[in-house]
Formats: C-alpha cells, sequence, structure tokens
C-alpha cells in the first residue's frame, strides 16, 4: 500500500489519541500536515507541558482519557504497554461503535479486546517516528471480523504519515516491531558512527554531518526507484580492490551483517517477552 493520494481536509470522523507523548505527535504531525483539520483530532494526556505544545497546534487536548473516548469516531491508543491495561479498563464503559487502534508494542489484540469488556472493533498498528514527516511506515493487523470499511479507515489514517502494510498474521507484529519500529534508531545509530568517522579523518562537524544524511537520503531513494535489490547496487558501487571494496571488507570481517541479525532478534525477542507479561 502507498500513501493517500489525497489530503485529509475533507475526512469527517474524529480521531482521539490516547496519550500524548512522541508517537503520538509524530502521527498529528503526519495527519495535520496531510491536511486534516485540528479540530478533527482530540488528545488526553495528563503531562501540562504535552498539552501545551498540542494546543499551540490548534488540537484539543484535556487530561481526562474518558472525554476522548467519548467525542471521538477513531481512538488510537498510544499509552506505555505497561499502562495500557490500566488505561482500556477504565475506557472500557465508554465503548460504543469506536474504532479502536493500538500502537502499544507487544500486545495482543485478545488481550486488549479482554480489557476493553469484550470489545472486538479492534486494530493493531507498529507505526514508527518517521510518521512525522510523512515518511514512516506501518504494519497493520485485523481481527478476523473486522469490516472492509473499518480496514479502510484505518488504511486513510495512518497512510497520512507514509506506506501502510496489512499482516496476515498478528505474530508477524514482532518482526514488524523489530524492523519499522526500531528500525529508524538502527539508522540514526548508524549515520552517528559515520558522523563520528568523518570526523575522525578530518573532516568539521557539518560537513561530515552533511555528507551522511545526503548519502542515507540518496540511497534510500535509489533502492527505492532502482528496483534492483540492496545486495547489487552495493555491487554495482564496489570496485574490485577499490576504496568501498576495502570498506565492505572490514564489515564481512567483523561481521557486521550477521551482528544486524542479531540485534534485530533481540528486538524481536523483547516484543515476544512483553506480549506474555502483559
Amino acid at each position: 500500500m502507498t500513501t493517500l493520494q489525497q489530503p485529509l481536509k475533507h475526512f469527517k470522523p474524529t480521531i482521539g489519541f490516547i496519550g500524548g507523548g512522541n508517537m503520538a505527535q509524530a502521527l498529528i504531525g503526519g495527519l495535520l500536515a496531510e491536511g486534516l483539520q485540528p479540530e478533527k483530532i482530540l488528545v488526553s494526556e495528563p503531562v501540562e507541558a504535552l498539552r501545551d505544545q498540542l494546543t499551540e497546534r490548534g488540537v484539543c487536548a484535556v487530561h481526562e482519557n474518558a472525554q476522548v473516548a467519548q467525542q471521538s469516531d477513531v481512538i488510537i491508543l498510544a499509552v506505555k504497554p505497561q499502562v495500557l491495561q490500566d488505561v482500556a479498563q477504565a475506557l472500557a464503559p465508554y465503548m460504543q461503535q469506536q474504532l479502536v487502534m493500538s500502537i502499544a508494542a507487544g500486545v495482543r489484540l485478545e488481550s486488549l479486546s479482554q480489557w476493553l469488556g469484550g470489545y472486538t472493533r479492534l486494530i493493531r498498528a507498529m507505526p514508527n517516528t518517521p510518521a512525522l514527516v510523512q515518511m514512516g511506515a506501518t504494519g497493520l493487523y485485523a481481527l478476523p471480523d473486522t469490516s472492509t470499511q473499518e480496514r479502510q479507515l484505518a488504511h486513510t489514517i495512518l497512510s497520512a504519515t507514509g506506506i501502510v502494510l496489512w499482516l496476515e498474521h498478528e505474530e508477524q507484529m514482532h518482526a514488524v516491531t523489530a524492523l519499522s519500529g526500531s528500525g529508524p534508531a538502527y539508522f540514526f545509530y548508524w549515520m552517528e558512527a559515520m558522523i563520528n568517522a568523518g570526523q575522525a579523518l578530518g573532516l568539521d562537524a557539518k560537513t561530515a554531518r552533511d555528507l551522511t544524511l545526503q548519502t542515507a537520503l540518496g540511497a534510500a531513494q535509489m533502492a527505492i526507484t532502482s528496483g534492483e535489490a540492496p545486495a547489487k547496487l552495493q555491487q554495482n558501487v564496489t570496485s574490485p580492490n577499490g576504496t568501498t571494496f576495502a570498506a565492505i571488507e572490514v564489515m564481512q570481517q567483523h561481521e557486521i551483517a550477521a551482528h544486524i541479525q542479531a540485534a534485530m532478534q533481540a528486538a524481536a525477542l523483547r516484543s515476544e517477552t512483553l506480549a506474555k507479561s502483559l
């Protein structure tokens, strides 16, 4: 699935966020940038400073979760997994016909349904922070009896912030969490290492940063538009015994690919462990 084809300027349902932290703000930023009217967004957030930030963007931010639930057609649960059970149980009396989406890592829809008193109009989403600049990637899973209209509604909302991919099995959400959910942090880590290496080689901080970020952007755009596999693109710029060859050889000697796989397996395992604990 691709990004939304038309802006959300005439979107009718009201979207309510339970929680106004980083991920909620990233999604809200993407929705506003895509044309959604600020008055169509409600947010409940206990931290006054975060409510003030949201209010400055024209969004209605309140303290009480129940108020948002009662006034919203779509509810996005954007609280930490560890507190979702308490939040959901408190919201259960206010569940009527709203579509509920959860972006809490590791929390299965079966558990969420129980906490909401058997409510089943549920969709689970794993977005990532580039949603803030409409370059996000979101994995979605819906319960089997979720209607086509409900799926389309969720797709429309999340497509405003990037690409949306539907999963056939909820267990695949652990892999999505490890890949795209946590993925931006991996690339930021790699960028920081390249910037530091550039400085160690004699570049000033700004030059090292600018070259690193533009190179990352260009490489991603090439991978998206060329149709070639990343391995093939790498081969295309790796001349035998050249400078790139020397760098890749060191990476292979240190088994960088294996370490990346191990890191992602650790992230997926943490997601599974979190699901079991909740």
